[in-house]
């Protein structure tokens, strides 16, 4: 949707919220996305902030969360569990979250299994091995 350019996807980040604070009709897409940013309340105030953060970066060897990207896997694990696809992910998901104990909870173990796929996929130049994403997300469920 907005191609390799972190700044616009930033950017549609900030409008959404404005427009969520500002009681302003939202398209679909942008309902999603206010729902994980109302779920980060501590992303608030730097959303409400000026656009300098557009360019900022977060390093995660110097301890920092990237506030975009970990909002950016909500949104993915909410698409992939609305399209089953994986297929079978919306079941394990279920499974997840009657042992977290809550669907947020749920995500934040799911996203680590999640990110470590992308992460391979990305130093291999490959897709992501969805078969070995689901084997991560049913081995998380036994550690549960």
């Amino acid at each position: 949707m907005f191609g390799h350019d972190r700044n616009s996807l930033r950017r549609y980040y900030l409008t959404v919220w404005k427009k969520t604070e500002a009681g302003l009709p939202l398209e679909p897409l942008e309902h999603l996305i206010a729902d994980v940013i109302r779920q980060h309340p501590e992303y608030h105030a730097l959303l409400e902030s000026t656009e300098a953060i557009l360019d900022r970066d977060y390093l995660p060897e110097m301890g920092q969360t990237n506030p975009f990207l970990h909002m950016g896997m909500h949104i993915a694990m909410q698409e992939q569990l609305g399209s089953d696809r994986p297929h079978g992910i919306h079941n394990v998901y279920q499974k997840i979250c009657r042992r977290a104990g809550d669907t947020h909870t749920a995500e934040h173990l799911m996203m680590e299994c999640l990110g470590e796929t992308l992460w391979e996929a990305q130093r291999s130049g490959s897709e992501p091995d969805e078969r070995l994403y689901l084997q991560r997300l049913r081995k998380l469920l036994g550690r549960l």
